[in-house]
């Protein structure tokens, strides 16, 4: 694991670089206002998901126990009619395991998991979420962008997260630290006919405050 404290191999200040899972531990550091697990897609896997109809994607937004994560991936699968077969396995498998592990990280008992397919330019506009931190994974298309603003403005040296690639990123209302000023956005793709398949996990302290 190593523990970015400078901008070095493509990061930004204060950004953690895990080569394995278990290494993002180092997301609940001080000082550390996200967190990359930089891995790449198996490639027969990420030649799938970009071949995948846009139509066949799944997408959905649901609050859910832990355990119940990969019986409601499945279900959203088969709500898009996404074709079976070992790469949706493995697509199932994975986000499954992101869950457990974010889960395990943030122990959150309930999740907020969404899974968007992404053709505008949402969340153009670089920003902080309003949650404690949110892991984000870009299973198709170009990952999120992030850098550091001292002054709120957009960051003057914007990075990309590798397609595949988990980050964590620490939201406003993370406990006892001041802002460290990293902001992120959704890269903006509106009019170049990419599609983007995103993968977002929140903790849910009571599901019931979220009704």
């Amino acid at each position: 694991m190593n523990f970015v404290r400078k901008t070095v191999k493509g990061a930004a200040i204060g950004v953690g670089i895990a080569d394995d899972p278990a290494a993002l531990r180092t997301f609940l550091e001080p000082g550390c206002a996200a967190a990359i697990w930089r891995r790449q897609t198996p490639p027969e896997i990420q030649s799938w998901l970009d071949g995948v109809d846009a139509n066949a994607l799944p997408q959905g937004r649901v609050i859910l126990p832990v355990h119940a994560v990969g019986e409601t991936v499945q279900h959203l699968f088969d709500m898009a009619n996404l074709p079976a077969g070992a790469e949706r396995d493995w697509l199932q498998a994975d986000i499954v395991g992101l869950a457990d592990m974010y889960s395990d990280l943030m122990t959150a008992s309930f999740l907020r998991l969404r899974l968007d397919v992404v053709t505008t330019n949402a969340c153009r506009r670089f920003h902080i979420d309003a949650i404690t931190a949110r892991l984000v994974c870009t299973y198709r298309g170009a990952g999120t962008q992030y850098g550091i603003s001292t002054d709120g403005a957009d960051p003057k040296r914007v990075f990309t997260v590798q397609t595949g690639s988990p980050i964590l990123l620490r939201g406003t209302l993370w406990p006892g630290e001041p802002p460290s000023g990293l902001l992120h956005r959704s890269p903006p793709i509106e009019g170049t006919g990419e599609t983007r398949l995103v993968l977002v996990i929140d903790p849910v302290t009571d599901p019931e405050d979220e009704i």
